[in-house]
């Protein structure tokens, strides 16, 4: 009998120590992340987590797997707060992996959110532009003759893990263009004109409520043959060329590119940057309109007129402002 109670004893302190050192919280010493590449087999996890103080042991982990049945997710994972191995369990098999949050702000173009990308961790600049020219295969029935996906990564706050991969990134932005467009109602044969022209407003005007006015200033001057004379099209081609400097110079207004759009009439091949919602609702329902010109204010509004006399004089109060700031 004295046997008999010791063993029950050993059993008792056994799963005792079991329960402890599965349900105790373990703080971890400091924000710690443990990454699991893919592949990575439970038993490597398992050391890796004590190893990095995320939990006490590796065995109890183990045996806390088997009970469970469950299958663990590789990834990167981030540790902060106190939690016992059931709950880090719990996480890992839901595939609870850190994020990285990108914002991409409506406007911005593809050497913009290349930029983001690469200051968020998530890859480099260059690989990420050059994936945007070889990856047009996800915006094929949306714009069967572009060179790239300007204008159809959707503006939105987007989160990845490290392990994301550019071309996943920017599948996800892309859905979300689809979304919107089905959401928006834009017809599927004029999708990709509605995304440039929506790109030009997107650029020129800040303001919701003067977008439809600017959309129909340049549905104006298409109907007419008149080129559309807008700035962001030539900073556009010139940062195509690698020939950007900050500043517009009169060798960027001759430059022949098919964006000039000093130098060619009609639209420029394909957007120049991510419109949002507001600049999308526009090129599609452009304001009924006289004006053929416009430009910014002081205030960063913008000045509508009909008649070239009248432009000329906007423009002219325009720069007078400037100069007494």
């Amino acid at each position: 009998m004295k046997f008999l109670g010791f063993l029950l004893l050993l059993v008792l302190l056994a799963a005792g120590g079991a329960a402890w050192l599965v349900y105790t919280p373990v703080t971890p010493p400091a924000e710690t992340f443990v990454d699991f590449p893919s592949g990575t087999g439970t038993q490597a996890m398992a050391q890796k987590l004590q190893e990095t103080g995320v939990i006490r042991s590796r065995y109890a982990f183990d045996l806390l797997r088997i009970w469970k049945q469950g299958t663990l997710k590789a990834g990167e994972y981030r540790f902060a707060a106190p939690a016992n191995a059931l709950t880090v369990y719990s996480r890992i098999a839901k595939g609870d992996v850190y994020t990285v949050a990108v914002t991409i702000p409506e406007g911005f173009n593809l050497f913009d959110i290349a930029s983001a990308v690469q200051a968020a961790g998530l890859g480099s600049s260059d690989a990420f532009l050059q994936a945007a020219h070889t990856n047009t295969d996800l915006i094929a029935s949306l714009s069967p003759g572009a060179t790239s996906l300007e204008g159809f990564l959707y503006p939105d706050t987007y989160r990845f893990s490290h392990h994301t991969t550019i071309r996943t990134m920017q599948e996800t932005m892309v859905r979300r263009f689809r979304q919107q467009a089905a959401k928006m109602g834009i017809p599927a044969g004029d999708i990709a004109t509605t995304v440039t022209l929506a790109s030009l407003v997107e650029k020129e005007v800040h303001f919701d409520d003067e977008r439809a006015l600017a959309a129909g200033v340049f549905g104006n001057r298409l109907q007419r043959d008149m080129p559309l004379q807008t700035d962001p099209t030539v900073i556009y081609a010139a940062l195509l060329a690698g020939r950007w400097s900050g500043v517009i110079h009169r060798s960027d207004l001759d430059f022949d590119s098919p964006y000039n759009t000093y130098r060619h009439t009609g639209m420029p091949p394909g957007p120049i940057c991510s419109p949002g919602a507001a600049a999308l609702h526009a090129a599609m329902q452009p304001a009924a309109t006289d004006n053929l010109y416009f430009v910014a204010d002081a205030t960063g509004h913008t000045r509508f007129a009909s008649s070239l006399a009248e432009h000329t004089a906007n423009v002219a109060d325009y720069r007078k402002a400037l100069t007494q700031h």
